[in-house]
């Protein structure tokens, strides 16, 4: 299990000539999805029949306002939470039909997870981090997961960091932990919620880069967004209003 080659920030071109060699699939299929929430107040309508599409190779930014239901749509995508109606389909596995126990190990080795606040674990160092999810899925042989660990914190440039525990990294340094770890097991998408959310602008740049990097590697990547000025960075910004998939805009990161 290799990391992805992701190219220099110069080199735009070759990931595109890359990008286009790799065939696209659809890896996200979300049809007619609703999740309403119950409780003795009252119903509420999270998301309203949503369709959602993005293939191998695609960057995606769902936007809103908050509470818009942008995050319950990511989290259809991630597993993290069932739809009231609609069918979930990611990678080729209809999540619908998993139990809890079958849904997390699937979605240990299908989708890579990136969180506004890193929630890296503050007792282990950096590579320790990067390895966790290799030891909980144990699809990687034991002798191949520090050197797999290192080459991907080389990939997101912090290599040099490896053994100092997250407490002493930056919040960018942390938030390349926290990209790494989610190409741990190799998934083919990567999901993230707010990554950019605590980030000055220069170091959200650094880090939408790198997601770009992924998906010109071949990865399905889907990021949560406030950003105002993304349309230049993604494939395609998909706007969510009132639990409702308003638009899609296509975007222009030539």
């Amino acid at each position: 299990m290799r990391a992805p080659e992701l190219v220099d920030d110069d080199e735009g071109d070759v990931g595109k000539e890359r990008n286009q060699a790799v065939p696209s699939r659809r890896l996200i299929e979300l049809e007619r999805v609703s999740k309403i929430y119950r409780s003795n107040s009252g119903d509420f309508t999270a998301l309203a029949e949503a369709k959602l599409s993005v293939a191998s190779g695609e960057f995606v930014a769902i936007v809103g306002k908050s509470g818009s239901g942008k995050s319950t749509l990511l989290n259809m995508v991630t597993g993290i939470d069932r739809p009231t109606s609609g069918i979930v389909q990611i990678n080729g596995t209809t999540l619908n039909d998993l139990s809890e126990n079958k849904l997390a190990k699937w979605r240990g080795s299908n989708v890579g997870l990136v969180f506004q606040f890193q929630q890296l674990m503050p007792t282990l160092t950096v590579v320790e981090n990067v390895m966790l999810p290799m030891d909980f899925l144990g699809t990687v042989p034991n002798d191949e997961r520090l050197p797999r660990s290192l080459s991907l914190l080389e990939m997101v440039g912090i290599a040099d960091q490896a053994n100092k525990f997250p407490s002493a990294l930056s919040g960018g340094q942390q938030q390349r932990v926290a990209i790494a770890r989610a190409l741990a097991n190799d998934p083919p998408v990567i999901a993230a919620d707010e990554p950019t959310g605590n980030l000055d602008s220069r170091t959200a740049d650094s880090v939408l880069g790198l997601f770009r990097k992924l998906s010109d590697a071949g990865k399905a990547v889907v990021i949560v967004t406030h950003e105002r000025d993304i349309s230049d960075r993604v494939d395609r910004v998909v706007a969510v209003v009132d639990g409702q998939v308003h638009s899609t805009v296509n975007g222009d990161h030539s």
